[in-house]
């Protein structure tokens, strides 16, 4: 799909309205955006509110522990509030090494932009390299420390980028464009991620599938990502919609999901436009085009989230950051089943395995996204904060996801999410 120049497409950013492809406004652009996530989200709960979904009951009466319970483990982890925003880049400080940090003072000399284009490319390919690990993979960094889960998934990706391995370019290692990517093979990529028969990662073909298609979305979309299809080029083309302004965190997502929409697998499409982490549920049933989707965009989104210190870092500002959604992934869901706010009806759910399109599947991320609001709303209480000081970015570090770990491992062997879902390395 074509976008605009960056001088058109400001006229057709956030504020409300529909974003347009191809110059058309399209129903699937209805769904390719946070608000849609947050509104059908909001709209699944209303349904649990009145005991009138297929899967699961909504427990508000334990609103209030469940807010306690995040404020625990908060206050635990930054007993002074000082929180940062959630996204890849505390991953990459896994046992208190700032790696990025460290790259960055190797780097040196670099200009603002080309720093911002350089962070663009880590945490895009990182974030796609992290949709679960598993509870067997580990990680061994040089030196001898083990990392599992994200930050192992972190720390692999930093070192296989550091090495130059998603960048086509003989003079500039430290880049991903169509080439590199394009060029990366199973054995490298299970190499770099130290992938074996007893160190198994699941969905690693899956990874490296979504790495390829993304070299292709890359190519494909050179008004987004410049002549050499790098995934850096963003930042520019970021910078001039802004005009030197602010660039607001809802259009950053529209255009990564019009520009990398192609790239998830066997995904819905609606009128030929792919939906990415879009799925069905019933209840979501209307006369609209957009009848029964249930948009999630949690890869998406993290990425965004990934994005705002590097754009923040060069002066630029991004706002509307509280118009992304918390994030439906199996941390933040689990938090909610394991604190009780919500309760598989049948309770033989937690012993099947899973696939991210059913519907159960579905409605637990849709109701995760709704109580998140609902949980930022009540931590803010509790500490007499406003939605400024303690915005939803600070509330899943803090936070719901730290909380979600926590409360795993309390019940569980090895800290498994309360639901088993099968994996293709793309979502969870």
């Amino acid at each position: 799909m074509i976008l605009p120049s960056p001088k058109a497409a400001r006229s057709t950013s956030s504020g409300g309205r529909v974003p347009k492809i191809d110059g058309i406004a399209s129903p699937a652009a209805q769904l390719l955006r946070a608000a849609a996530v947050r509104e059908r989200s909001a709209r699944l709960l209303g349904l649990a509110e009145r005991d009138a979904l297929a899967h699961f009951v909504y427990r508000p009466e334990r609103l209030l522990d469940a807010a306690r319970y995040v404020l625990d483990t908060i206050r635990a982890r930054y007993p002074d509030l000082a929180i940062p925003f959630h996204s890849r880049w505390r991953h990459f400080t896994a046992g208190g090494v700032d790696r990025w940090a460290q790259l960055a003072d190797e780097i040196g000399g670099l200009d603002p932009a080309e720093r911002a284009r350089i962070r663009f490319d880590l945490a895009l390919t990182s974030v796609l390299l992290d949709a679960g690990a598993g509870d067997r993979w580990r990680y061994r960094e040089k030196g001898g420390a083990e990392y599992g889960r994200s930050e192992g998934l972190a720390v692999a990706s930093l070192h296989l980028f550091r090495a130059g391995a998603f960048s086509g370019s003989a003079r500039a290692s430290l880049r991903a464009d169509a080439a590199g990517l394009a060029a990366l093979d199973l054995a490298k990529l299970a190499d770099g991620l130290q992938v074996a028969a007893s160190n198994p990662l699941p969905g690693l073909e899956g990874r490296l599938g979504l790495l390829h298609r993304l070299a292709a979305a890359l190519a494909g979309e050179r008004s987004l990502f410049g002549p050499d299809a790098r995934f850096g080029n963003l930042f520019d083309y970021l910078m001039a919609e802004s005009a030197g302004g602010a660039i607001a965190a809802p259009r950053i997502l529209e255009l990564l999901l019009h520009g990398l929409g192609g790239i998830w697998p066997g995904r819905l499409a609606l009128e030929g436009v792919p939906l990415g982490d879009t799925w069905r549920h019933r209840a979501l049933q209307t006369d609209d085009p957009t009848s029964g989707y249930m948009p999630l965009h949690k890869l998406s989104q993290w990425l965004v989230y990934s994005l705002i210190e590097p754009i923040e870092d060069t002066g630029a500002r991004v706002t509307e950051i509280d118009g992304l959604t918390g994030l439906a992934e199996y941390r933040n869901g689990g938090l909610m089943i394991d604190t009780g706010l919500i309760e598989p009806r049948d309770p033989r759910l937690a012993a099947e395995r899973l696939n991210v399109g059913d519907e159960a599947v579905v409605e637990w991320r849709a109701l995760t996204v709704a109580l998140l609001d609902r949980l930022a709303e009540a931590l803010r209480l509790c500490l007499g904060l406003g939605a400024e000081a303690l915005p939803l970015a600070r509330v899943l570090e803090g936070g719901t996801w730290a909380a979600g770990r926590r409360i795993a491992l309390e019940r569980r062997p090895g800290g498994v999410s309360p639901l088993a879902i099968e994996s293709d390395g793309t979502v969870f």
